[in-house]
């Protein structure tokens, strides 16, 4: 099993804002080799700022590798995109290979 997350840093008065954009946008993940789930999840708050994270999880670092190399991906990022104002600080994707 292999996880991706992206991690963002949202200003708390962008909240709203940052949930409902992904919410709103189609990912097209359904369908693609490899893919298992996704889950937006929303940490901490501190200092007028909450913790988002987005979770995916695939088969294995291929399938992940392979959906960053396709349409279904290029489709997923052409979307609304979010202000760069609603974020503390810049996005940080974190991967990681299950070991048990």
């Amino acid at each position: 099993m292999f996880i991706a997350m992206n991690r963002f840093a949202v200003r708390l008065e962008c909240e709203d804002a940052f949930v409902t954009l992904w919410k709103s946008r189609d990912s097209y993940l359904d369908g693609v080799d490899g893919f298992m789930s996704f889950n937006l999840l929303r940490g901490e708050e501190g200092d007028n700022v909450v913790v988002f994270a987005t979770h995916t999880v695939w088969e294995d670092e291929t399938a992940f590798r392979d959906w960053v190399k396709s349409d279904a991906f290029k489709k997923a990022h052409q979307g609304p995109r979010p202000d760069p104002a609603m974020f503390a600080e810049p996005n940080k994707l974190e991967l990681f290979e299950s070991v048990i």
